[in-house]
């Protein structure tokens, strides 16, 4: 299985931006993280607010620094706000804890990174996430 490249990442945002489609969702953003949390591709559709980046940015990294989906950081701010607060000081304000921010994986169950999707309901982002990584052929941990 090849890492995540160009083509994958691709793959991930095109199949992302189709299960909204189907979903009929609002226009979203998707972007797709190494597992340094570094930005690998970022695609925002028409009509998509400009800020956008920095809020698909922030639930990707918010997972792939914690190795946890960005889902149970919103958790974990939950119980430990002070914690959670400082993180988002210590990742430069890259920390969003909410859900959209999904781990992909590969089959032995390594981390090679994340994709954070922004646009609609953030449990509708991480949905338009995991079908972005499995059509890929990663695994997703949401």
């Amino acid at each position: 299985m090849a890492g995540l490249n160009l083509a994958k990442c691709r793959k991930i945002v095109r199949a992302a931006f189709a299960k909204g489609k189907e979903l009929d969702l609002k226009p979203l953003s998707v972007v797709v993280l190494d597992s340094g949390g570094n930005v690998l591709a970022f695609e925002r559709q028409d009509g998509a607010a400009a800020g956008r980046f920095q809020i698909a940015d922030g639930k990707a990294n918010a997972a792939v620094m914690m190795g946890v989906p960005s889902s149970k950081m919103m958790e974990r701010a939950e119980q430990q706000a002070y914690f959670v607060d400082a993180l988002n000081g210590v990742y430069g304000g890259r920390f969003i804890p909410v859900p959209g921010g999904v781990l992909v994986k590969d089959k032995k169950g390594i981390i090679m990174g994340a994709v954070g999707v922004t646009g609609d309901t953030s449990e509708n982002d991480a949905l338009c996430a995991i079908a972005g990584i499995e059509a890929a052929t990663f695994f997703a941990e949401a």
